[in-house]
């Protein structure tokens, strides 16, 4: 008699045979959802759902793959509106066709006809092929959904863009910058230098109490200040941006191009600076920032010690030195206090946050604390990085956190942010970003 007559006309009047059955049937849907069908029910139905379930395999393998030869290529389709959609979509209907093949199953494989011992577990079983298969595929097409909302929320749109010699340059601002804020002053500037071949990353940062700021002749702030942003006190670089959104007729396609003209000024101003071209922005929410954090469940720093002052008002706290895992609260005190601090302790301690996230991110945290990340994520940020830039920029990314990241800070003694020697600025950087045996 071959296999498949005890599964498709089995003999119920034996107990520990009909046992045998069910686990075979429930087992073998769990593996390749349809394969139960094949064997003791409709076949054309069974036939459909293994062909799905073989079709979804080649995905993934084909996925994986492609992974490993074009990673860039890979992570470029996985962040694609369309493709998120269509995998939603598939998903949603893989999930639908599992749990119908379980349920078919389930009456399929008979269990009141099986030993009195073996319902219970064969019942439980069928409860964890639900959980597990089921509600997994659930949450993966859940997940899809949410991750294709964030992405587009987020990011702008646009077109795949090559680097300029060479590189990525990137300009992250850290402030006050959810929307019910006005007059926003950066409390962070940083530009984030990538190499398109390694990924290796230079961070060049630039106090905000940096003082006049120039600009190149097609600016247009360059009429406004040919001599750079030289009106004393009242401008600090920090204080452009501020400056710019009141004269947003500087700047009027700035909207229309998903930036502000505080951002744009800001780009005009670190080109200025270090000689390099802007690329890309990313505006950085401080508030928000530390819901980030927390929903990475915290960042591991090895802290310098300092008091917690309000304006130059009594003690309110006390962060200890020593390697420690930060919350979302403790990162920003550490990142914006200044309380018998200078603004140049407070950029250190800014990269070192800003580092250990860059390190510290995994994988497995993003899956298990998805919801929460993607939240915090649109209550971050506010870039002009295109979404089909995504692929390549993550591509980098995962390449930089296996490298060492290389500060410049053009702070004292190095560079006097009063009277700044701006031709030594730039001098630093490009040495800075030399390839290896060049300067």
């Amino acid at each position: 008699m071959s296999l498949a007559s005890p599964l498709r006309h089995p003999d119920t009047r034996q107990p520990e045979l009909m046992a045998k059955r069910a686990w075979w049937l429930l087992g073998l849907n769990l593996l390749i959802p349809g394969s139960a069908q094949l064997l003791a029910g409709d076949r054309k139905w069974g036939r459909f759902a293994v062909g799905a379930t073989f079709v979804l395999w080649g995905i993934m393998v084909v996925a994986v793959v492609l992974t490993l030869v074009a990673r860039p290529v890979a992570l470029t389709i996985a962040t694609n509106v369309v493709v998120l959609w269509i995998a939603q979509l598939c998903l949603i209907f893989y999930a639908a066709l599992w749990l119908a093949t379980t349920i078919n199953a389930l009456s399929l494989a008979r269990i009141v006809r099986a030993s009195p011992r073996a319902r219970a577990p064969l019942a439980g079983f069928v409860a964890l092929t639900l959980v597990l298969a089921v509600g997994g595929t659930g949450w993966a097409a859940w997940a899809t959904g949410i991750g294709r909302d964030t992405l587009g929320s987020v990011f702008a749109g646009g077109f795949i863009e090559p680097p300029i010699d060479g590189r990525y340059t990137i300009l992250l601002l850290g402030g006050d910058a959810g929307p019910d804020r006005i007059g926003l002053r950066p409390d962070s500037i940083s530009l984030a230098s990538v190499d398109a071949g390694t990924g290796a990353v230079t961070m060049i940062g630039i106090p905000r109490n940096l003082y006049n700021a120039p600009f190149s002749e097609d600016s247009p702030l360059w009429e406004e200040w040919p001599t750079g942003f030289d009106c004393g006190d009242d401008c600090l670089v920090s204080y452009l941006y501020p400056w710019a959104e009141e004269h947003p007729e500087l700047y009027p396609k700035a909207e229309r191009d998903g930036s502000t003209p505080g951002i744009e000024a800001m780009k005009d101003a670190v080109e200025g600076i270090t000689g390099l071209p802007v690329q890309y922005t990313v505006l950085i929410d401080m508030q928000g920032f530390a819901q980030l954090i927390d929903a990475l469940g915290g960042v591991v720093v090895d802290a310098v010690g300092m008091d917690l002052g309000i304006n130059g008002g009594p003690v309110v706290g006390r962060i200890e030195a020593g390697e420690q895992r930060m919350d979302g609260a403790t990162a920003l005190w550490y990142a914006r206090n200044r309380y018998n601090l200078t603004d140049f302790d407070r950029m250190a301690h800014q990269r070192q946050i800003q580092e250990a996230i860059l390190r510290q991110v995994e994988p497995a945290t993003v899956l298990t604390r998805f919801e929460s990340i993607a939240d915090a994520g649109t209550q971050v940020v506010r870039t002009d990085i295109p979404q089909s830039m995504l692929g390549v920029l993550s591509d980098l990314a995962v390449k930089a956190r296996e490298l060492p990241i290389a500060d410049v800070e053009l702070t004292p003694p190095t560079i006097d942010n009063v009277e700044p020697d701006y031709e030594l600025v730039r001098s630093l950087v490009a040495e800075a970003l030399a390839p290896e045996g060049e300067g």
